[in-house]
């Protein structure tokens, strides 16, 4: 089985240190985007993922692709010689605050549209996953993603949406209508409180499951961060604590949580499984600085309630 998703990958700018970053005077170059977060956690997981994005002719572009095959994915790039790579800075302005500017209005990644994914990326897919940030990118990208969530419907394909929910590039009310034709089409939907009140009533978290699963999928987990998270699946509500770490960077454990729910309920696991493995993964993920540099490979999930700190 396979999953496939897409989206824009971009090349990551951090700052080295904590402070402003007007007085940065060294940064580290990655890269970062939520599909790709989230299909390298869930390859690390031992699942087979298919990436799918648009990048520019140009050396970040390349920086994008390699890392990407270095993960084991099986990366479909368009270079696009019409548009640059898209770019993210980060600054770690606080210990514990976290800062990011994105330019990707223009971008290779933003231009991505029907006929990017390729027919062969289909094969043996079981699972599409998509998230709110493609279709905020571009009325291109939007039709795009339209499209090919109903595409794998009509393939029998099961359809996953993350929200995602970016302010910075678009409102809530801009979104709420997109979100609704993509939650009514999925199967699968993840949000977190105040993604979900962008387009149900706002409420408890089991509310606003139920609530999402009444516009039409078969589950909804609502994320709560440090408080863990709930899912709704067939009419029945299980949560999970989060798992205390010391965190380093937030960005990228809500893709990790959900590649961690995928990946359990790929395998056929229960629900209370799929959240346990989960809130692992996120928490790996807040552990190290980078958007996915921190997601476990499966025989390091145990590691953090590891009584002993060293590994023999």
């Amino acid at each position: 089985m396979t999953v496939l998703t897409f989206g824009e990958t971009m090349a990551l700018a951090s700052a080295v240190g904590t402070g402003p970053l007007a007085h940065t005077a060294t940064m580290e170059l990655g890269i970062g985007g939520s599909e790709s977060n989230f299909a390298v956690a869930l390859a690390r997981l031992g699942v087979d993922v298919t990436w799918v994005g648009r990048v520019g002719v140009d050396s970040l572009g390349d920086r994008v692709e390699r890392e990407l095959r270095a993960e084991r994915l099986d990366v479909h790039a368009v270079r696009d010689d019409q548009a640059a790579t898209g770019l993210m800075v980060k600054e770690r302005r606080t210990a514990s605050a976290t800062r990011v500017w994105y330019y990707r209005s223009g971008s290779a990644g933003s231009r991505f549209g029907i006929g990017d994914v390729p027919d062969r990326a289909w094969d043996n897919t079981s699972l599409l996953h998509v998230t709110g940030i493609t279709p905020a990118l571009s009325e291109s990208a939007s039709k795009a993603t339209l499209h090919y969530v109903e595409l794998a419907r009509e393939r029998g394909i099961t359809v996953s949406f993350d929200l995602n929910y970016r302010k910075s590039l678009w409102t809530k009310e801009q979104a709420a209508p997109v979100y609704r034709q993509i939650i009514e089409r999925a199967d699968i939907v993840f949000a977190g409180a105040d993604e979900a009140a962008v387009v149900v009533p706002d409420g408890s978290p089991a509310e606003l499951a139920e609530r999402l699963c009444a516009l039409g999928p078969d589950e909804a987990v609502i994320k709560l961060g440090q408080h863990g998270a709930l899912a709704r699946v067939d009419g029945r509500c299980v949560d999970r604590a989060a798992v205390p770490v010391t965190v380093v960077d937030s960005v990228g454990a809500g893709d990790g949580f959900v590649a961690g729910y995928l990946a359990e309920r790929l395998a056929g696991r229960s629900v209370a499984e799929r959240l346990e493995v989960a809130v692992r993964v996120g928490a790996f993920a807040c552990t190290v600085t980078g958007d996915w540099e921190g997601m476990p490979r499966r025989d390091e999930l145990d590691l953090l309630a590891a009584m002993e700190g060293v590994s023999r």
